[in-house]
């Protein structure tokens, strides 16, 4: 007769635990979001992308007109200077 010997499982780390919580409150919050806005409103990666695409020119919109005011009002300062 052979003797089975049953090897007890280790308990579930807090990695486990927590990502499985984690996973519960995203179900939870996608659900409250469809409930609440309606399905064809619900945010997807598509649409963040696209959103990031818009702020980043945006955003170099921006950083060069802020650029050529620099450059204009340096200018007009050296104009002034070489009058005097």
């Amino acid at each position: 007769m052979a003797v089975s010997q049953h090897t007890p499982t280790p308990p579930a780390g807090l990695a486990s635990v927590s990502r499985a919580f984690v996973s519960a409150a995203a179900d939870l919050v996608t659900n409250v979001q469809r409930a609440v806005v309606g399905p064809e409103k619900i945010r997807t990666a598509r649409d963040n992308a696209w959103d990031a695409m818009l702020a980043d020119q945006a955003r170099n919109q921006a950083r060069a007109d802020v650029a050529r005011e620099v450059a204009r009002q340096v200018a007009a300062r050296r104009q002034f200077a070489q009058a005097r």
